[in-house]
């Protein structure tokens, strides 16, 4: 008898995908929505990938961890937040569920706000009972059918104490560190509790019979965090503001005390090797230490051995203690300009675990064996004891290998960095093969005087930092090979490709700086790489990078392997940095368990939770990075206050339709030229070229465009920067007509708020 042919599977679509989510009531899990669509465990990368798109394309919004909500199929009432106000000053109210706020923001009817009877205007901060239906031109409205109460709005900022005796309200306000926060909280006398004028405080929404639409909101100050005259304010606010903190638990703090020096015991000896550790400048600890040597193997002519040791955490921060509990909250450590918050105790991330020069330390190395043309042939794990022959830092290394050693690295140029440097130039020509991305993402460091900023400085990017990192991915390599070698479970370090809407604006703005991106083939690094290679002779150098940097996906931690798009890599994870993230310590003790290393590695109970693990310490990674950008700016904008009315050369780096994004050439500082300061002229964003375009005469501010400008505001509590375009538009382009800016390239929402306004 025959055997009937299998039916061919359907294929996975983004329509499909809604479909299943609305079927299930607009809301559902990951797990449901694979198993309405038939979703295997084969496709489930695909199936990831969609939600991912949907997801950054606005369609979908996340709920928890683990479900989705359709951005168009909110429930048709429930619990919403009053989160902000629109430019019109229409509020804005986001759903409230059982972990957070989920779904769209969505727009109150107007006039919903004063029509509550017998009740003070309802505002930002408070929380609402609210209807969902949509306008006349098929918009999401909320209408609301009772306050609920105050969401308890915290809002940090500085207090101003109010100096006229005669003010009206006596007590003073508060300004928010928000720059996206539009109006200052007043604070009546009553409700300034021990607060003194220039503290940096915690203030709550509160209702006031004196509330209004559109009026000023008034606040209760809870909670007294520091001074605005702190040196270190800016990173103050900027942990408070993302709910990090700096400290430790005393439980934790008495594990740590408690930590042993190592032994040999269980262990093997490395301290023959002259590992040696090569770190920026101002490193706080020392994770990870290198050391290379010819291969005597005769099968393996011009090949090279590779050391990479790393700091042996897991050793000391054991599953489900004190310490293990603290870094899972914390998920890693956060690195602002003057200080940092690190995940362990400074007893362990600055000395027991830091490869501290001439001292043992209990490390977990591996081995790399590569070829003449810097391909690896095998690795080995070890639990070892090591004992750093040098603590160096980049510019210390690179010297030396430039002819300029000093007392410290002339010894060590021979033994150690020649043949570090001779292996690393194997390993980078096999890397040249794989292609990885290679986007010049410039960093600058904030030089600081007495605890105030005196200046910015671009960091250099030596071989030195490119050896180390090169040597740590294929450590990292090694580390997810293993762990799946074993058949062991990991959480593994995946990037995913750009997602079809981002490529399509790359797309549309390529042409704009005389380049193209031809449509149907295959998007791979190689490809952005030509880009980014054709751009080195372009005036649109920097803008093209930038680019081609949004267009990229976010990286992050998932116990489902995808591979890594930009590293062009099939297998990754992080494995050389466990001081700092939790991420390398769940990895540490996988291999400790996989390759039967000691009795701390993985448990069962460990390996159940990688998912939870994976989703919790993406987000306190990116956490992390917000609040280290935010303290950046504020920094900065502190150091330009005293240069308001300066003039600087710049570059437009967003286009939007209530202004222009602009970075100083000189501090890489971001600021904000608003629409009202380019000229008399009306100005619509064009969305499709990139640009603010004139609608009468065609001139053009487009994206990438060097501009220079006039420093008008510089507030070191936000870390906002306002500036006024001095330089002329450019001329409008061959062939400009008027007609060719659609209605919908000005923009439907500002027809339709001028529809609601006449």
């Amino acid at each position: 008898m025959a055997k009937r042919p299998t039916p061919p599977l359907e294929p996975l679509t983004r329509e499909r995908v809604l479909d299943a989510i609305r079927k299930a009531g607009g809301r559902a899990q990951k797990r449901d929505i694979a198993r309405e669509l038939g979703v295997g465990s084969d496709r489930k990368k695909e199936l990831r990938h969609i939600l991912r798109e949907l997801e950054e394309s606005g369609a979908l919004g996340r709920l928890g961890r683990k479900a989705y909500a359709d951005a168009n199929a909110l429930p048709e009432s429930g619990v919403m937040d009053i989160v902000d106000r629109d430019p019109d000053g229409e509020l804005l109210a986001r759903m409230r569920g059982p972990e957070g706020h989920f779904g769209p923001t969505v727009r109150v009817a107007p006039g919903e706000a004063r029509r509550m009877r017998g009740e003070a205007a309802i505002g930002v901060g408070d929380r609402v009972l609210a209807r969902i239906g949509r306008d006349d031109d098929g918009e999401l409205v909320a209408r609301i059918v009772k306050r609920l109460g105050q969401s308890a709005h915290r809002i940090l900022g500085v207090y101003r104490a109010n100096k006229d005796p005669r003010a009206r309200f006596g007590g003073g306000r508060v300004e928010p560190a928000d720059r996206k926060a539009r109006y200052p909280l007043i604070v009546e006398a009553a409700h300034v509790g021990e607060a003194e004028d220039g503290d940096l405080v915690f203030a709550e929404v509160r209702v006031s019979t004196r509330d209004r639409a559109g009026g000023p909101k008034f606040g209760v100050i809870r909670d007294v965090v520091g001074r605005e005259t702190d040196p270190r304010a800016a990173s103050i606010l900027a942990m408070h503001t993302h709910g990090i903190h700096p400290g430790h638990s005393e439980d934790e703090e008495a594990q740590a005390r408690a930590a042993q020096k190592p032994t040999l015991k269980g262990r093997t000896d490395l301290r023959h090797l002259p590992l040696v550790t090569i770190d920026p400048e101002d490193a706080r600890d020392h994770d990870d230490a290198v050391f290379a040597q010819p291969d005597d193997d005769e099968k393996n002519k011009g090949g090279w051995r590779v050391w990479v040791a790393i700091a042996d955490v897991a050793a000391y921060v054991s599953s489900g203690s004190p310490l293990d509990r603290g870094a899972f909250r914390r998920g890693n450590s956060t690195y602002f300009p003057d200080r940092v918050a690190p995940m362990l105790p400074e007893s362990l991330s600055a000395d027991l675990c830091s490869l501290r020069e001439s001292e043992d330390r209990a490390c977990l190395a591996v081995e790399m064996v590569f070829n003449a043309q810097g391909h690896k042939l095998r690795h080995k794990f070890v639990r070892g004891l090591m004992r750093s022959a040098a603590k160096l830092s980049y510019e210390q290394a690179q010297a030396a290998i430039d002819g300029e050693p000093n007392e410290k690295t002339r010894p060590l140029l021979d033994p150690v960095l020649k043949p570090l440097w001779a292996a690393y130039a194997c390993v980078w020509a096999a890397r040249e093969k794989r292609q990885p991305l290679d986007i010049d993402a410039p960093e600058h460091r904030i030089l600081f005087q007495n605890g105030k900023v005196v200046g910015v400085k671009r960091r250099e990017r030596f071989d030195a930092h490119k050896l180390i990192e090169e040597f740590m991915i294929q450590a990292n390599v090694c580390a997810a090979e293993t762990l799946e070698q074993k058949g062991r479970p990991l959480i593994y370090r995946v990037h995913d490709r750009p997602s079809d809407e981002k490529i399509a604006a790359l797309s549309d703005f390529l042409p704009t700086v005389n380049m193209s991106w031809a449509k149907g083939q295959n998007v791979t690094a190689g490809r952005f790489n030509r880009i980014l290679h054709l751009a080195e002779q372009s005036p649109n150098k920097e803008i093209i990078n930038e680019v081609v940097l949004r267009t990229q996906s976010q990286a992050v931690y998932a116990p489902d392997n995808i591979g890594h798009f930009g590293l062009n890599l099939r297998r990754y994870a992080h494995f050389t940095s466990p001081i700092r993230r939790y991420a390398d310590l769940t990895v540490h003790r996988a291999l400790i368990r996989a390759l039967k290393l000691g009795d701390d590695g993985a448990s069962e109970k460990d390996e159940a939770r990688y998912e939870e693990i994976a989703l919790h310490i993406t987000e306190t990674e990116r956490t992390s990075m917000a609040a280290e950008r935010d303290a950046t700016a504020r920094y900065i904008a502190a150091f330009l206050a005293d240069r308001v009315g300066a003039v600087f050369e710049g570059r437009v780096t967003g286009v939007t339709r209530f202004g222009l994004f602009i970075r100083l050439h000189e501090t890489q500082a971001d600021g904000l030229a608003p629409i009202s300061t380019l000229g008399a002229e009306r100005w619509i964003h064009d969305e499709t070229a990139h640009a603010l375009v004139g609608e009468h005469s065609g001139a053009r501010y487009p994206l990438g465009m060097k501009v220079e400008v006039r420093l008008e505001e510089a507030t070191p509590i936000s870390g906002g920067l306002v500036f006024s375009v001095l330089s002329d538009p450019e001329p409008a382009l061959p062939g400009w007509r008027k007609a060719r800016i659609s209605r919908q390239t000005r923009n439907g929402r500002d027809a339709k708020r001028g529809k609601r306004r006449r």
